[in-house]
């Protein structure tokens, strides 16, 4: 007996979904730039809890529905904004990696790096992405882990071109190297981001304190001797560039 072919009605639910907008303009795509750049900035002030869409809009000067016309709700918009502040992040790492130094410069400029990033351009959104990410209440881990495997793939590759170079020690695996170098930098931004006794956020002076967490990090990678294989690499570039200028 043949099967009636279910009308497009039947498919539809009552609690189904609503199906967001997708930009059909440049106003449309200007609008939903603006979203995310005051949600950035209410996210990063308040945080996920105390953010809300209501004073988004209102920042914005539109009604709670237009949000709504481009992004479901709080957590979806707040997925996005983290998207995106990462989304740079990657890219400016990627893009600033000094590949052809050596390992030494590329991780003293990777420590830089990151906590410039964090600590002047992220302080709040760093704050986000660290609670957040610890938090019960909501599960962000679905949008997170994938960024941060992202993220630290510049760094893995570092490590182990450094190792491979004789540069970095061979003895320790790639993945407890990794926190080696990611550990005291999450240390101080936890500690960039905390209140103090009076209620304010501690003064880093951020050129001592990477300069400082890069000699800390580099004693703990660094092959034993990794100077001996730094001249050798030396020696091997000169005479190379000797032989190509005979």
């Amino acid at each position: 007996m043949p099967t009636r072919r279910p009308t497009a009605a039947a498919h539809t639910s009552p609690t189904a979904r609503p199906v967001r907008r997708e930009p059909a303009s440049a106003k449309s795509e200007q609008r939903i730039r603006d979203i995310l750049r005051v949600g950035r900035e209410v996210f990063a002030e308040k945080g996920y809890e105390r953010a809300t869409t209501t004073e988004i809009a209102q920042r914005l000067g539109v009604s709670e529905a237009t949000v709504f016309t481009y992004f479901h709700g709080k957590r979806e918009l707040c997925e996005r904004v983290i998207t995106d502040w990462y989304d740079e992040i990657i890219a400016a790492i990627e893009a600033g990696l000094p590949r052809q130094e050596p390992a030494r410069v590329q991780l003293d400029w990777f420590v830089r790096t990151h906590l410039r990033l964090f600590l002047i351009h992220g302080t709040g959104l760093c704050a986000l992405v660290l609670s957040e990410g610890r938090s019960k209440g909501q599960d962000f881990s679905g949008t997170l882990q994938p960024l941060q495997r992202r993220y630290t793939a510049p760094l893995m590759d570092l490590l182990a071109r450094g190792q491979a170079s004789g540069e970095f020690r061979t003895d320790v695996p790639l993945r407890l190297l990794r926190p080696l170098v990611l550990g005291p930098m999450e240390h101080i931004l936890w500690e960039a981001i905390a209140p103090g006794a009076d209620g304010g956020k501690p003064a880093i002076d951020l050129e001592a304190t990477a300069s400082a967490v890069s000699r800390m990090v580099w004693s703990a990678v660094q092959a034993p001797d990794a100077e001996l294989a730094a001249l050798r690499q030396l020696r091997g570039d000169v005479a190379a560039a000797l032989r190509r200028c005979g």
